[in-house]
């Protein structure tokens, strides 16, 4: 396995478990059936746990363009220092940007972001 395919399925890994530590967070504050169900008033769960969903949300929508990149790259048999470098970069990123989210940290989240997005940018200029 390439090092961009490694970095790709980390990405995966990590968007594959993001979900649990707020869905855990809804069933402590609206307990089984209503987190389940489809309650007419929801109690509204910990802002960290909203802030967590939404992190997560981002990164689904920018896993399509990451994962996309990784496998045209892959297809295209491009692979150098800058690929390997951009795709760990990206991890990492979204490593950052999930937990600045979550804690509500200014900056650091848009930053991390912005860091991701720039890695994506790269991976995308190697193809031309």
């Amino acid at each position: 396995m390439t090092n961009e395919l490694m970095s790709l399925t980390w990405v995966l890994a990590l968007s594959l478990v993001m979900w649990i530590p707020y869905i855990l967070n809804t069933i402590m504050v609206r307990g089984v059936v209503d987190a389940v169900g489809y309650p007419e008033n929801p109690k509204a769960p910990a802002a960290w746990a909203s802030r967590m969903k939404a992190a997560h949300y981002n990164a689904v929508e920018n896993l399509v363009v990451f994962a996309a990149l990784v496998f045209v790259l892959h297809a295209a048999g491009i692979s150098n220092e800058t690929t390997v470098i951009a795709c760990k970069a990206y991890f990492w990123a979204r490593v950052i940007h999930l937990a600045a989210y979550t804690f509500a940290i200014p900056w650091v989240r848009t930053l991390a972001f912005a860091a991701g997005w720039a890695c994506m940018v790269a991976l995308l200029l190697q193809l031309f």
